[in-house]
């Protein structure tokens, strides 16, 4: 049976993750379903240098005047790691909020409406935030070559969220912005990535009509060492360390999460439902991802082009004439399950060919994250106080039919008969990841009913699956929502429960001039006291009405500066 291992090595440290043999498929091809595996091989540490940068603390002699000792003492709380609060808050869900995707200049040097930023980060540590979110574009920070990072406008962003007693989650984005949900400007993939793309296309994505997609490199190219020398395993790795590095006094007590990105969007997944020029609409079933050409020129083990690991893997099961091509009935984007031979009611999904596919296609996607995350957990395994997490997308569409073929393009292995979601938690269990995962504000009835739409029931299939691999979940929303009725269904889901069944945190999506806006602003603040609250005292819905009203009337000036500055 074909098994995928991945050596790379990087300057002086060398780091192995093997990747599981596909027991899945040969169960597929055997008539019986169940849960892909990966290997639990413990991904050794990489033996790294790290530069500690150790601040120079102010100097404190037995001669220092007692007027200067009461000055330090005093000085404000956010300078100093808050110990009380993070006590207080542990039956509470801390809140984040995500900055604009433009936050940082494209050529890294600086931030964008500066002014806006600081008057918004005030905002949000008067509501009472946890902290912000910011994308660490891959396209800005490593444009100008391989290995010349650029964290300029990342460290003023940095710098102010510490000064404003704010904490960070950092998105390891190794992924185009442009051309998904909500994206409103474009980033895309270091120039000197996509020259290597432009010189290989199997290098990207490709649909049945050998579309490419360049909004994330193909796992199949994972090994390879295709960018310069260097495998994207390795680029992802070294990126990574460079940002730690970078920001070793920040880690901890700043920067207290990275979330490593692993697909479009940042997402564990396929881009199998892109909406780039028209190519897919809501709510349309997407498309397989798995049609770069055979490449016999290489040896199967240097090698895992998509179509080339699919030939292999049906070959070791005796079935070489599944191993040509992805299902040939399944339909296009914006097809319907019904449409479509393979994912109807009773189609080839539930078969001995439709099982060994769907094996294949879903443990690729995993042993892609396992590759990941053994490389992010050599960079920030011993860097205290800092936690990874990983973004599973909340595919909702079609979630009542028995195929659930939107998720199934999108690589979750997840039908009526099979869990799809717990072969990942899993496999963040060990590595001590958050799953991260979306669609917490909707609810069934706000969605077409006739597209079997149920994120009520995804999200609570998605926490049992946390829950029972011993995995924290957090929460984001998908879609922008400002009213009471998103913020009670996120409370509901996300902080209401009993303290083991809480989230650890939850992103709101996200900082823009209509958050600001006067009375978006004054729900926020009254949301974010529900949420860091939840568990801490019983108060009634009027009391906190009142308390965020307060906030709101304090901030006032700050809000109007922010939106104002936004909204230019």
């Amino acid at each position: 049976m074909m098994s995928l291992n991945l050596a790379h090595q990087t300057g002086a440290a060398a780091a192995v993750a093997p990747a599981a043999p596909r027991t899945a498929v040969v169960a597929a091809a055997a008539g019986t379903v169940s849960a892909p595996a990966v290997a639990p091989a413990a991904a050794p540490s990489l033996q790294l240098q790290t530069q500690t940068v150790d601040p120079a603390a102010p100097a404190q002699g037995p001669d220092l005047p007692m007027a200067f000792q009461a000055l330090v003492e005093s000085l404000p709380e956010e300078q100093h790691p808050d110990v009380g609060g993070e006590e207080r808050r542990k039956v509470g869900v801390p809140v984040y909020v995500m900055m604009p995707l433009d936050t940082v200049r494209k050529d890294g040097n600086g931030l964008n409406r500066r002014k806006a930023v600081e008057a918004s980060l005030k905002a949000l540590k008067s509501a009472g935030a946890e902290g912000i979110m910011v994308d660490v574009w891959w396209g800005i920070a490593e444009c100008e070559g391989p290995g010349r990072y650029n964290f300029t406008g990342y460290m003023e962003l940095m710098e102010m969220a510490k000064k404003n007693g704010l904490k960070v989650q950092a998105v390891m984005s190794f992924h185009q912005c442009g051309g998904n949900v909500g994206d409103s400007v474009t980033i895309p993939l270091p120039k000197w990535v996509l020259e290597e793309m432009d010189k290989d296309q199997d290098l990207a994505y490709t649909d049945r009509s050998g579309r490419r997609n360049y909004e994330y490199l193909s796992l199949g190219a994972d090994a390879m060492p295709v960018l310069k020398g260097r495998t994207p395993v390795q680029c992802y790795g070294d990126f990574m360390r460079a940002f730690r590095d970078h920001f070793a006094a920040f880690m901890g007590n700043t920067i207290v999460e990275i979330q490593v990105g692993m697909g479009p969007a940042g997402e564990l997944r396929y881009p199998s439902y892109p909406e780039s020029n028209g190519t897919w609409r809501f709510p349309g079933i997407g498309e397989f991802q798995c049609y770069d050409r055979v490449r016999d020129d290489v040896s199967a083990i240097d090698v895992q082009y998509m179509l080339s690991s699919l030939k292999a893997a049906a070959e070791a099961v005796g079935k070489p004439e599944w191993g040509n091509a992805g299902p040939g009935d399944s339909g296009g984007y914006n097809d319907w399950p019904e449409e479509s031979p393979f994912f109807r009611r009773e189609g080839g999904w539930n078969t001995p060919y439709g099982e060994f596919f769907m094996s294949w296609y879903s443990q690729m996607l995993l042993e892609h994250g396992e590759r990941i995350l053994s490389a992010a957990s050599g960079v920030y395994t011993g860097t205290p106080g800092v936690k990874i997490s990983v973004k599973v997308a909340g595919i909702h569409w079609h979630y009542g039919t028995r195929s659930h073929a939107a998720e199934l393009t999108a690589g979750y292995y997840n039908t009526r008969h099979h869990d799809g979601y717990q072969p990942i938690a899993r496999m963040l269990a060990r590595h001590g990841a958050v799953l991260n995962f979306t669609c917490v504000e909707m609810r069934n009835h706000e969605q077409p009913q006739d597209a079997q739409c149920r994120p009520e029931e995804l999200v609570q299939q998605v926490a049992a699956a946390a829950r029972e691999s011993g995995v924290g979940l957090a929460g984001e929303n998908a879609l922008p929502r400002y009213d009471e009725t998103a913020h009670d269904q996120i409370v509901t889901t996300a902080a209401e429960k009993a303290e083991e069944e809480r989230m650890v945190a939850f992103t709101y999506l996200r900082m823009g001039p209509d958050l600001f806006q006067p009375d978006n602003w004054r729900r926020f603040a009254a949301f974010v006291k529900r949420m860091t609250e939840s568990g801490v005292r019983d108060v009634c819905r009027e009391q906190v009405e009142r308390e965020a009203q307060g906030v709101a009337h304090a901030t006032g000036s700050l809000v109007h500066e922010a939106a104002v500055a936004l909204s230019n």
